[in-house]
Order: structure tokens, then C-alpha cells, then sequence
């Protein structure tokens, strides 16, 4: 048996830790017994998991103690708290994924031929539909919308919506500084940077937020009218539905005929399985997400630009560098939420290619400031 690196076991084994303590968050957390027992039961396999690595290291020769959970788990808990475990739910979906993929690989190097098992937790839903017994219907469309509402999610779009503020405003102060050695205009570009960049942002997702809505109105009002004139259409549909998840023929269209007695409730059925609309989008306001980007941009943006308030020239130059550099690293480090990359690696990824774009636009702007001057 060929030993394997430890240091990638070790990035395994904290991943497996820290699955297994957000798992258990989770089912802390949650209201429904019998949801709130999957979550837990897969917290105690992926502490399992762990400890057979630990067992694995110890017989490649080396001693390493089970990790406590990394900063980036506690850190997703208190998210969750706050803004709701669906987040971290979604964010264990991608976890799965790259579980997977590590102990396949791990199996492969070491000659070990796959179980089978190391993919069953890619998808929760798969999960709970082969548990019938302790999940119902309802359950299984409370973990399904917590999972489709995860791509808005507020905390994504507040990092991306900092980090193109930041970005294209540092950008254009660097550009404008370039062209005019840091003199007084670099303010009043910067704002004005600011204010149509947030502006743009806020209409772009006003536009976005309130189009997604009228659509899904549409849709839902097509589908209830369908339900009106061709109930027997969507009785076969909704049977077909159960069947894809894995029911018998028999019980899929004694449920599909069970829902259609009640059209309110086969409506919301088709809406979600059939449209793939999940209602908690409709909810959101407009003008909430509108606002909410203003300020996410404003807030990326301003830090290029606070310099230029008490001081000019090079000095500002150099301070505004500083403060946007700290901005990236932040959001770098933020980023790793949702990759789980080392914060260094991430933050001075991000370092780079932010300092990269304002080097270009510092030597255009250089550059035609000469032009103009000669």
C-alpha cells in the first residue's frame, strides 16, 4: 500500500470535520424532527469518515489529531444564524462535491478500490427521497426551496457587489491620477465613479429582481389555467413528476389524483416541480435588492476615493493603493466562503489582479496626460 502525502489527507480530514460540526448546526437549528435527524445522522457518517482518515494517517505514519473546525466553518454557523441556514446548506452541496472527488482520488493512488459510498451525499434531496419513511412530501419541498433559493443568495452578492465597486472605481481614480498627478480632479472623477457605477448597479437589479417576478407571475397564472381546462393533462403530468423521483407507477398517480382534488395544492405542487419557480422569490422587493446594491457598490467604491478628501498628489496616490489593497484582501479572504481556498492564496489572488487593472489604467492615464501636456 503507497503512502499517501499527508498534506493532502490533512485538507480531507479538515474538510470532513468540518462538514460533520456544520451538519450538526444544522440539525440543531432545525425546526422539523425528522429533517433535523438526516442532517444529524449525515454529521455522525462524516465524522466517521474522519476518524478512517485519522486511522489511514496513523498507518502511513503519521500522527495527526482530529482538527477542531476551521475558522471558515464557525464562520458559515454565526452566517447561519444570521441570514439562515440555507446558505450553509447550499454551500455543503458544493462540499459534497469535492469530497468526492478527494477520497476517489485518495482511493486511486492508494489501490483502493471505491465502496460506492463516497458519492452518497452529493445530493441531500437523492437522500431523502430513498428515506420515505421519515421524510414526507412536505419536507422534501422545505429542503428543495432552502436549496434553490441558495444562488441569490445576500451574502454572495454582497462580496461581488463590494469587489466591482472597489475594482472599476480604483480603476478610474488610478487612471485620472495617472493623468493628472494626483491633483484635485481625482475627487470629483471618483464620486462621480461612484455615484453612476451604484446607480447602474441599483437599476440593473431593480430591472433583474422585478423582470424574474413578472415571468414567474405569468408562468404560475398559465399553469393555474391549465389546471382550470385541462385537468386530466396535468393529472398525467403530475403523476409523471412522482415517478421520476422514484415512486411506484401505483402510488404516483394515486398521489397525482389525491393533489388534484385540490387545485390550490396541485398548482403550488406544478409551480415548483414542473416550473422550477420557488416561491420565496416573488417575495423579495425590487426596490430592497435596488438599495441593497447601491450601497454594496458604494461601499467597494469609496475606499479608492477617501484619500483624495484631506490630501493630493502622490501622497494620496500611495494611501489610496493602501486602503484598496486591504479592500481586496478582504474580499479575497471573503471569497473563501464559497471556495474554500487558503485566505492567503485567495486575498492575494485578488491583491493581484486588482492592483493589475489599476497599474493599466495609472499608465494610460499617465500616458495621456503627457500627450495632452507636450
Amino acid at each position: 500500500m503507497n503512502p499517501v502525502p499527508a498534506r493532502k489527507y490533512t485538507d480531507s480530514l479538515q474538510t470532513e470535520v468540518d462538514a460533520s460540526y456544520l451538519y450538526g448546526r444544522i440539525a440543531a437549528a432545525e425546526e422539523v424532527p425528522a429533517i433535523a435527524r438526516l442532517f444529524q445522522e449525515l454529521g455522525e457518517i462524516e465524522q466517521e469518515h474522519a476518524e478512517k482518515m485519522q486511522q489511514r494517517l496513523k498507518q502511513d505514519g503519521h500522527d495527526i489529531s482530529l482538527p477542531p473546525p476551521s475558522w471558515r466553518a464557525r464562520v458559515l454557523d454565526r452566517l447561519g444564524k444570521i441570514l439562515g441556514y440555507g446558505y450553509v446548506i447550499g454551500v455543503l452541496m458544493d462540499t459534497e462535491k469535492s469530497i468526492a472527488v478527494a477520497q476517489l482520488s485518495l482511493k486511486e493512488k492508494s489501490n483502493i478500490a471505491p465502496s460506492g459510498d463516497e458519492v452518497n451525499h452529493v445530493r441531500i434531496l437523492q437522500t431523502l427521497l430513498n428515506n420515505k419513511s421519515k421524510v414526507t412530501g412536505e419536507h422534501i419541498s422545505r429542503i428543495e426551496g432552502k436549496h434553490r433559493s441558495i444562488g441569490g443568495n445576500a451574502l454572495r452578492a454582497a462580496v461581488l457587489g463590494a469587489n466591482d465597486g472597489l475594482v472599476s472605481n480604483m480603476s478610474l481614480v488610478m487612471g485620472v491620477a495617472g493623468a493628472t498627478n494626483g491633483g484635485s480632479g481625482v475627487l470629483l472623477a471618483g464620486l462621480a465613479g461612484l455615484l453612476a457605477g451604484a446607480l447602474s448597479m441599483a437599476l440593473g437589479e431593480w430591472i433583474s429582481v422585478k423582470s424574474s417576478q413578472e415571468l414567474y407571475e405569468r408562468q404560475m397564472a398559465l399553469e393555474m389555467l391549465e389546471i382550470e381546462t385541462n385537468p386530466e393533462g396535468e393529472l398525467r403530468e403530475l403523476a409523471l413528476i412522482y415517478i421520476a423521483k422514484g415512486l411506484p407507477e401505483e402510488q404516483a398517480h394515486q398521489m397525482a389524483a389525491t393533489a388534484m382534488s385540490d387545485p390550490k395544492r396541485a398548482h403550488d405542487i406544478l409551480v415548483k416541480e414542473e416550473l422550477g419557480i420557488n416561491r420565496d422569490e416573488l417575495e423579495g422587493s425590487a426596490w430592497e435588492a435596488a438599495i441593497a446594491s447601491f450601497l454594496l457598490f458604494a461601499v467597494g467604491a469609496v475606499l479608492p476615493v477617501i484619500p483624495f478628501f484631506y490630501t493630493s498628489g502622490n501622497s494620496a496616490i500611495i494611501q489610496s493603493l493602501v486602503f484598496s489593497t486591504l479592500g481586496l484582501f478582504i474580499i479575497g479572504a471573503a471569497i473563501t466562503l464559497f471556495t474554500g481556498k487558503s485566505v492567503w492564496y485567495s486575498g492575494a489572488r485578488q491583491v493581484l489582479f486588482g492592483l493589475a487593472a489599476a497599474a493599466i489604467t495609472f499608465f494610460i492615464g499617465k500616458w495621456i496626460g503627457v500627450s495632452l501636456a507636450g
